[in-house]
């Protein structure tokens, strides 16, 4: 069962993120980026989804920790921003995705979906 860590400091919508994953994923939360860090300290999960503005240490610093200490882990962005200079310069830093809020719940299903075959694929290449 794939892992996800979902993070983000609305409680509202971290509820209906794991109530929309956890059937068919392993989901762990956060309310902050340095939550995030303490999970991903003792565990390696298989997609993060993580909010870019939070209290304390932001999305952007969180995904630069896991591209040093987990390359290979996908990372989705949830944003109340609709900045396409800042979407552009999260995939240049190696987000998987990048979704401005409001979204669609099949949006980020598929944003999903995609990202773990893309992290399924790259596991089962020769290293």
């Amino acid at each position: 069962m794939p892992s996800l860590l979902l993070v983000d400091d609305d409680e509202t919508l971290v509820d209906v993120l794991f109530e929309l994953f956890s059937q068919e994923h392993e989901c762990s939360t956060a309310a902050t980026a340095e939550g995030a860090f303490e999970l991903l300290l003792s565990r390696e999960y298989d997609l993060v989804v993580t909010d870019i503005s939070m209290p304390g240490m932001s999305g952007e610093a969180l995904l630069g920790f896991i591209k040093i200490n987990s390359p290979c882990t996908p990372v989705i962005f949830i944003s109340g921003s609709k900045d396409g200079e800042l979407a552009q310069r999260l995939r240049v830093k190696g987000a998987a995705g990048f979704l401005s809020k409001p979204f669609d719940l099949a949006e980020i299903t598929e944003k999903v979906a995609q990202a773990l075959e893309g992290r399924l694929r790259s596991k089962s290449l020769p290293h």
